[in-house]
């Protein structure tokens, strides 16, 4: 018999670098946070990420992505969800030393789900 997981889907909008990294890493994991960037922010609100690539990302990077993937959700109960500005403004805070903790509870593989240039 198997036990699925109970797990979340979180975004992440990002630029064209980090998306080549996830790549990389066979669609499986996030890479390594810059020593300028302590957090990993995923989002709860695919609107919100959308925003994000499309008004930051375009702008500082000349593209910007939104993934969508799934986390399980009882490892997520750790983060407290970050409001970061209006009501459906919300993030997790996932500091970059626990990356590695963090991708090791991804369940399947992160989605391009939107593209903006």
């Amino acid at each position: 018999m198997t036990s699925r997981r109970a797990t979340t889907t979180l975004w992440r909008p990002t630029g064209p670098k980090e998306l080549e990294l996830v790549r990389e890493l066979g669609w499986r994991s996030w890479p390594s946070r810059l020593p300028e960037q302590p957090i990993f922010y995923p989002v709860l609100n695919e609107d919100y990420a959308v925003k994000i690539a499309r008004d930051w990302n375009v702008k500082h990077d000349g593209a910007g992505f939104v993934t969508r993937f799934e986390v399980e959700s009882a490892f997520l109960r750790r983060y407290p969800v970050q409001q970061a500005g209006g009501q459906t403004i919300l993030e997790l805070w996932v500091p970059a030393g626990e990356r590695d903790e963090f991708n090791a509870h991804i369940v399947g593989k992160i989605r391009l789900v939107h593209e903006f240039h």
